[in-house]
């Protein structure tokens, strides 16, 4: 029996999916444990690209069960057209896909509350993804929420109506200009409630138990990244759940001694999407051609990524947070062709030079200290095995290592599966 955790360790888009889509044949169980639809997971293999919402990355897995987790929320007209997107390629999904009771629904009012919340920050606007996920983990830890097990009930319609009442008396306090049609809404998202309901639901926390007891190996996935933690990340710019390992235990029901092996993802360089700080953000021609080589646009808002230098003081910050066993580098294929790469190894703060993560790094505060390295021109995409990589990209692996005290156990060089090394 196993139980491993696979986590973005900066502010998302890190190319979780594809990791859990390697490590996939290795586990009898894949489980989502936060996180909304905003989350996208891109697979790309035999030549196809796939965006995967809320579904977990093992589903195209013949052998795999797919855990949609407690602490996940589930947009019900999303999860139908995501499950209508997979239909074509056969799979299972009725026997693959199971989803906890416990799992919050995200109500159409959900994600009107969101816009007129967002519409009335101005300026101030946290850069919501405008999915409703937010206000669905409000009414979650409010105690107002829905939840899937709540659809079994005979007086869903009734507790539907109750909260969407409560969410529009919301809306109008906002006092912004926000045109819809709710009746509309509410069809569409009733036709999607009785999709789901061909789905099996499960009590997960018992499932995750029995399934430990009878030996199965199982990978617990998360969405975004440590930075957007609610908790320990760049808050209010974050997002209403916890990304760290601990969101694995409560959005599952998973004992904290179970753990084994934290797999820990991250860039070879940054990105962030939306507002919030960013101290190695690049805003010259070096950041766009990262933007420009790396394809940094959101898989399921399409939002350009922000770009900069690789942020070490953070990464060890995440590490810590996590218990990172392994680390995987992603996207080093990108950095091919820049003369010269930088690395953040402290940040100056109020004057003072720091390697730990302080409360706030916000540009006024926060300068960063860049270690440079020499880069190198040779295509990636294409190598197989680590004793290919150029000298230059082998120099800034062992750096990053000797830096962060985890070994880099995977290096991927391309989006394709296939182009995956390991060290």
């Amino acid at each position: 029996m196993t139980v491993d955790l696979l986590l973005g360790l900066q502010w998302g888009d890190e190319g979780k999916g594809k990791i859990v889509d390697v490590l996939t044949s290795n586990y009898d169980i894949i489980a989502r444990f936060q996180g909304g639809p905003n989350a996208g997971h891109t697979l790309e293999f035999d030549g196809i690209k796939h965006v995967l919402r809320t579904i977990p990355s093992g589903i195209f897995h013949k052998n795999s069960v797919n855990i949609i987790g407690n602490g996940v929320v589930i947009d019900p007209v999303v999860f139908q057209k995501e499950i209508e997107g997979l239909e074509k390629f056969n799979l299972d999904i009725k026997s693959k896909l199971i989803i906890s009771r416990k799992a919050h629904l995200i109500l159409p009012t959900h994600r009107l509350l969101d816009a007129a919340s967002e519409a009335s920050k101005g300026k101030a606007k946290i850069g919501s993804t405008l999915k409703g996920i937010g206000p669905t983990y409000m009414d979650k830890t409010g105690r107002n929420g829905l939840r899937v097990g709540d659809i079994e009930l005979e007086d869903f319609k009734d507790r539907y109506r109750a909260l969407a009442d409560k969410h529009e008396a919301m809306i109008a306090f906002y006092d912004v200009n926000i045109q819809y049609n709710l009746a509309e809404l509410e069809k569409e998202f009733f036709e999607a409630i009785e999709e789901l309901k061909k789905l099996d639901f499960i009590d997960s926390e018992e499932y995750m138990h029995q399934a430990q007891k009878a030996g199965k190996s199982i990978l617990c996935e998360g969405a975004q990244g440590s930075l957007l933690d609610v908790d320990f990340g760049t808050y209010p710019f974050v997002t209403s759940s916890n990304t760290t390992a601990a969101g694995a235990c409560t959005g599952l029901g998973i004992a904290p001694n179970k753990i084994k092996e934290v797999y820990g993802i991250f860039k070879a360089y940054v990105t962030r999407v939306g507002s919030g700080p960013f101290p190695t953000e690049l805003f010259d021609e070096v950041g766009a051609t990262m933007a420009r080589v790396g394809n940094e646009f959101g898989s399921v808002t399409g939002r350009q990524r922000r770009c900069g230098w690789l942020d070490l003081v953070a990464l060890k910050y995440a590490v810590q947070v996590n218990g990172v066993t392994q680390l995987m580098m992603m996207k080093g294929d990108v950095l091919s062709g820049f003369e010269t790469l930088k690395v953040c190894t402290e940040y100056n703060y109020k004057g003072q030079n720091i390697s730990h993560f302080p409360y706030n790094i916000e540009p006024e505060n926060v300068t960063p200290v860049y270690k440079e390295f020499k880069g190198w021109k040779q295509d990636l995409t294409g190598l197989t095995t680590y004793d290919e990589l150029p000298i230059e990209l082998k120099e800034y692996i062992e750096f990053i290592e000797k830096e962060i005290e985890v070994p880099i156990k995977i290096v991927s060089v391309g989006p394709d599966r296939k182009q995956t090394i390991t060290k």
